[in-house]
């Protein structure tokens, strides 16, 4: 147990930035959240940390841990804010990253905005080496030419620089040799190796990531030592740990090492607690829909753990296809975005129909009703306008809302659509719910799912108000809000274990494979995996590492990741590939040989002070009933008065029958007729239709006792 007791949480969003103090021997969380400050984002996150603090009655002392995910870095790739970055290759590959893979993501698009490299071309200088497939030397580097071509970099002012050598995934040598010289010849100048960053096959995506984290390492290290500054200025004592991409925990120095492993580390924690809040209310497959300011994402969460990637795509040129952004081959939670966010912007679109987003109107000017300048419609202030907000209850009070601004706002779009004002209003709240519905349709079936089988689980601020009607366009009979939902992804970050990937080429056909060779390949994986999860203080003694193999049929250009059985021998080995690739594509080919392509290890282990509860403020005695409120329904097709609840009142085991908007502080969950909700043991109120789906039952909402004890 830490020496400070309490564990604070920090993830900052686009809009928000939100802040959980968790006191893990009893669960106990208290939650803020903090106007993001997108010209600095550390001077949000600081008085938001004050704010909490205050809140939960503790002083900075008494935090033995903080934990902290960020889109900095993402912001950074898109908006090409990054460090000036140069690029080593092997001659004849300088462009690579022009070049990418030679394939248009949008066929007859004559006009088509191709990925614009990170590095100009001036910056991408050779060097005079050559490897083999099997990492043998064909041509020696010549290191003093190397040399040369990274001090012309220097002198034209880069401060970054990425090495990538022809397959230097099987043998290392030369990256290393050239980074030694050049540590020492320029020790100021910031290093990155794709032995080191993406010790995998094929060149441009290895090249991506690379420099992709060439690009913000400067801007990381900057940023965490400031970071770090800030806190023990602030008084508080406890070690700062950072989210990855792939739903476990690093420490800060692994953190400025590889950066790249933190660009989807934000939605990678609302990932996770979808799948902890799951676990707890006893839901085994759960599709986790997270919603906040900016943007919506899906996970799939199968046995109570999300699905992990091997790579995706960032900045991508056009937000929803595949192929328009820059490959980055790194271990992710699989993420779906799905839609537009709560201040997702709404307008006329040049054919004259209602367009939402992509477009945010940020933390700054916000949303019309935040009163802050903002003056275009957004998905809050439609929300707020058809009822499912409460205008006198926002962040629970503390924010002032101007529903007169956010009226004028959307009576603006109205006219410029030609349709009635509520009309315009539920046509914003409905056209992100049928995007997000129609995105969210097309991924699950990608994935062999059907929608049906899950129940969906919202957190983010705009979740819980949308989910409801989401799952009716999806099918989804059953929709959970865990308690503390509008901070869903830093409760995440709060209970994740620290986890580190490594990933090494192994190229052999499965038949005759040496398999003693492998096993060592783990060993070394594992160990290099351990020396890290060490630095994290993690319980080494209860870590778990889990063997995956890269493979696929020989001549197949792609590969599918299979988890290796205990016994590494053919024919287990075969057993367990050959039933993943019946997963994904129904059959084999008849005959086909198997072969391997990379060995990955993960392994994880659980953090102290992370806790196993999560225990928010409760209204003991207080009446559940606040009153009730107009809400537009689309199913009934008209404004219902709607039965209006605390969410902290409601003790566990009551039932609500729909329509019913509960309100908490951060955020507000709706049901429609013919729902019944019932709050779990953990909190969690999950809604059902009911099976008779009564139309003509439509009412204000009860307050009621179960019969008998729910069945979990």
């Amino acid at each position: 147990m830490m020496a400070a007791p309490y564990s604070l949480g920090i993830d900052i969003g686009g809009t928000f930035t939100d802040l959980v103090v968790l006191d893990p021997r009893d669960g106990r969380a208290v939650i803020w959240k903090e106007s993001t400050t997108p010209d600095d984002p550390a001077r949000g996150t600081m008085a938001g940390t004050r704010a909490v603090l205050e809140k939960a009655g503790i002083g900075p002392g008494e935090i033995g841990r903080v934990v902290h995910a960020t889109t900095l870095f993402t912001n950074a790739l898109i908006e090409r804010k990054g460090a000036r970055t140069g690029l080593l290759t092997t001659a004849g590959f300088r462009d690579t990253l022009e070049i990418g893979r030679e394939r248009k993501y949008e066929l007859y698009d004559l006009f088509i905005e191709m990925p614009k490299p990170l590095v100009p071309r001036p910056w991408r200088r050779e060097a005079a080496e050559r490897l083999a497939p099997d990492g043998s030397v064909e041509r020696p580097l010549d290191l003093d030419a190397a040399l040369r071509e990274v001090e012309s970099l220097v002198a034209a002012g880069i401060e970054s620089l990425a090495v990538v050598f022809l397959h230097a995934y099987a043998n290392p040598a030369h990256e290393r040799a050239v980074a030694e010289a050049v540590a020492k010849r320029f020790p100021a100048l910031s290093l990155s190796l794709s032995s080191d960053i993406a010790p995998e096959i094929r060149e441009y995506p290895r090249a991506s990531t690379t420099v992709a984290n060439a690009y913000v390492r400067p801007l990381a290290e900057t940023y965490l030592a400031r970071l770090e500054g800030a806190l023990r200025e602030a008084g508080i004592p406890g070690r700062l740990f950072l989210m990855l991409s792939n739903g476990g925990l690093t420490h800060v120095e692994e953190a400025k090492r590889a950066p790249v492993h933190l660009l989807e580390s934000g939605p990678a924690a609302g990932a996770l607690a979808g799948a902890w809040f799951g676990r707890h209310a006893g839901l085994d497959r759960v599709l986790a829909f997270d919603m906040g300011g900016t943007t919506a994402k899906l996970a799939l969460v199968d046995d109570g753990e999300p699905l992990v990637a091997w790579g995706f795509e960032a900045a991508r040129e056009k937000r929803f296809l595949r192929g328009s952004g820059l490959p980055i081959q790194i271990a992710t939670v699989e993420l779906i975005e799905i839609g537009a966010g709560g201040g997702s912007i709404a307008r006329r679109s040049g054919l004259g129909t209602l367009q939402v987003g992509p477009e945010s109107s940020g933390a700054q000017p916000g949303p019309a009703c935040y009163g802050r300048g903002g003056a275009e419609p957004t998905v809050t202030d439609a929300d707020l306008s058809l009822g499912y907000l409460n205008a006198e209850f926002f962040l629970g009070g503390a924010m002032r809302i101007d529903a007169a601004a956010s009226e004028a706002s959307l009576g603006r779009l109205a006219g410029a659509l030609g349709v009635a004002g509520e009309r315009a209003a539920f046509g914003v709240h409905d056209v992100v719910n049928e995007n997000m519905a129609g995105a969210a349709r097309v991924a699950i079936a990608e994935r062999g799912r059907i929608p049906a089988e899950y129940a969906l689980l919202a957190t983010g601020g705009a979740a819980p108000v949308h989910a409801w009607h989401v799952a009716r366009k999806l099918g989804v009979t059953r929709v959970a809000c865990p308690p503390g939902a509008g901070a869903g992804s830093t409760i995440g970050m709060l209970m994740a274990p620290a986890r580190v990937d490594r990933v090494a080429s192994f190229n052999a056909p499965l038949s005759g494979a040496d398999y003693a060779a492998a096993g060592r390949v783990f060993a070394a994986l594992e160990a290099e995996a351990l020396a890290v999860l060490r630095e994290t203080g993690a319980a080494e003694d209860g870590r778990v590492a889990r063997r995956l193999a890269d493979m696929r049929y020989i001549g197949q250009g792609s590969e599918i990741t299979v988890a290796l059985p205990e016994t590494l021998t053919e024919a287990p080995v075969r057993a367990a590939f050959e039933a993943a690739y019946r997963r994904l594509f129904a059959r084999t080919p008849p005959g086909a040989a198997a072969q391997f392509v990379a060995l990955r290890l993960s392994l994880t282990a659980p953090m102290p002070g992370a806790g196993g509860t999560l225990r928010l403020p409760q209204h003991a005695g207080s009446t559940a009933r606040k009153g009730e409120r107009p809400v537009f329904f689309p199913d009934a097709g008209k404004t219902l008065p709607t039965a209006v609840y605390d969410r902290y009142a409601l003790a566990p085991g009551a039932e609500v029958a729909g329509p019913a908007v509960f309100e908490e502080d951060e955020s507000t969950f709706i049901i429609g007729p013919g729902a019944s909700a019932r709050v779990l043991a953990d909190g969690t109120i999950l809604a059902e239709i009911a099976p008779s789906d009564d139309r003509s039952a439509e009412g204000r909402g009860g307050l009621n006792r179960p019969a008998q004890e729910e069945k979990r």
